[in-house]
């Protein structure tokens, strides 16, 4: 009996023996499988904390890049404005000369003192008129009013005089920035005058955008009717044809009548810019399995 007994307990402890060691690999590999996952989900984090990182540098550059271009602040002496920068950045205090190559800079100085468009007549203006000098304002004259703004107020002043009193009082006679139908036949009409001609039928038919153009370039359509003598009708087309303000003829029907007179119905196509502005994009930013 006393071999059967000891047989008995060595069995015993060699069973106490595996469970103890069926309990320790069970523990280890639980301890594995919450390492591992937690690993995981460590690694989705830093990831998904990467892709956020990313999103708010390529935000950052967008941001930068349209201040910069816009030239609202001077370039800044890294790839991005700094808040510190931005702080101080005044746009009252910046001159057109420290923001070369900008869209305002282009605006304001380029195309203001654009000679061809100068040349072309307008309606005089009293407030265009330098009192000191008895006539209207030199580009330069402007240009020093602009730089000498020391306020807001000041610089809207002074680019509200630009827009008036420069090259750029014709742009919105060349391209308008909203859809009027009324000027548009004011513009024609006033060239049939010039012609020493008036109309008989004019107007709209109508408008539609024109894709290829760009998005914010849009189009009217406008019917005109001609009934003159020869000379009057081709001065009628000769004037539409130097008008600052571009006016395409799509379709044209020319009868010849008595009496050396022609018949002219025409198909023609104006444009005006729609508003322009800056988008903000919302981007979102998910993890995997877009939980995030």
């Amino acid at each position: 009996m006393a071999a059967k007994e000891i047989a008995l307990s060595k069995r015993v402890k060699i069973s106490e023996a595996q469970q103890y060691m069926l309990l320790s690999v069970l523990g280890a590999a639980i301890a594995l499988g919450v390492a591992i996952c937690l690993t995981i989900h460590f690694i989705q984090q830093i990831s998904f904390n990467t892709k956020v990182i990313m999103a708010e540098d390529e935000a950052i550059a967008a941001y930068s890049n349209v201040i910069k271009s816009t030239g609202i602040c001077k370039s800044p002496k890294g790839e991005v404005y700094t808040s510190e920068e931005l702080e101080k950045c005044n746009p009252s205090n910046i001159e057109l000369s420290e923001i070369p190559g900008t869209l305002r800079a282009n605006i304001l100085e380029n195309l203001a003192a654009n000679e061809a468009l100068n040349s072309v007549p307008k309606e005089a203006d009293s407030n265009c008129i330098n009192i000191s000098t008895g006539k209207n304002f030199t580009f330069k004259e402007l240009n020093n009013i602009y730089n000498e703004a020391t306020s807001d107020t000041e610089l809207t002043n002074a680019i509200q005089l630009i827009k008036n009193c420069s090259a750029l009082r014709i742009i919105p006679d060349a391209l308008p920035a909203f859809r009027n139908e009324e000027a548009l036949l004011a513009s024609l009409n006033k060239l049939f005058l010039e012609s020493n001609w008036q109309p008989e039928s004019l107007s709209p038919s109508g408008s539609s955008a024109n894709s290829d153009l760009g998005s914010n370039l849009k189009t009217m359509s406008v019917r005109l009717s001609v009934e003159a003598d020869t000379s009057t009708t081709m001065s009628v087309l000769n004037n539409i044809e130097r008008s600052i303000r571009e006016f395409d003829i799509n379709s044209a029907t020319i009868e010849w009548g008595g009496n050396n007179r022609l018949t002219l119905q025409a198909q023609a196509t104006a444009y005006y810019m729609d508003e322009s502005s800056i988008t903000e994009i919302t981007k979102t930013i998910k993890g995997k399995g877009g939980s995030k």
